[in-house]
């Protein structure tokens, strides 16, 4: 059901917006059925996709092979990625952050994994802009978190990036064509490892 939802046909504008940054060796995070992959641009050389469930990444080596991109599957959880320090170019996580245990310890893997200059491009919901909205969100949340697969809510994702030690470039915000305010509420950016 959720990965159906995924594929709504206003997600791939930030889908595609997100991934046009993406170059060299892409690490994914909860890369999912693959619905990025055909969207990599030409500067891609390769993708990880990290992946917590098997059957998803069952799907996403399929729709690699379908596709003639090289894809390398890793079945791990985002707070602990199982690559050496400083070994890909692209880390990026399309609605993914909202859901990992630990979003601290999963930005700093994404840091961690990333080249000195490394981008990191992420597109998530999360935390509404007004403290109405937001008393609405974290009222909703565990309840919320239960019934969608750990979801939350009421994530900053802007200030999770900034404390990370990633150096946050660019940020849109703005609520998603449809759907519920306290559910809508987009971040797109671009941040940076160190140099």
């Amino acid at each position: 059901m959720t990965a159906l939802f995924m594929r709504h046909r206003h997600f791939l504008p930030y889908r595609r917006r997100a991934l046009a940054w993406s170059q060299g060796h892409v690490l994914e995070l909860g890369a999912g059925a693959g619905d990025n992959l055909p969207l990599y641009p030409h500067a891609v050389t390769r993708v990880t996709a990290v992946e917590p469930s098997g059957w998803l990444l069952d799907r996403v080596r399929e729709r690699g092979s379908a596709l003639g991109r090289a894809v390398t599957p890793l079945q791990a959880g985002a707070e602990s990625i199982p690559l050496p320090d400083a070994s890909v170019d692209t880390v990026v996580s399309t609605w993914t952050l909202c859901s990992v245990g630990d979003l601290a310890a999963s930005l700093v893997e994404a840091r961690r994994v990333l080249r000195p200059g490394g981008r990191f491009l992420f597109v998530e919901h999360g935390l509404g802009p007004t403290p109405g909205l937001q008393r609405w969100q974290h009222r909703l949340d565990p309840v919320w978190s239960r019934l969608a697969g750990g979801c939350h809510l009421n994530r900053a994702m802007d200030q999770a990036v900034r404390e990370s030690g990633l150096r946050l470039e660019g940020l849109e915000t703005g609520f998603f064509p449809s759907g519920p305010r306290w559910l809508t509420y987009m971040y797109e950016g671009v941040a940076r490892a160190q140099d």
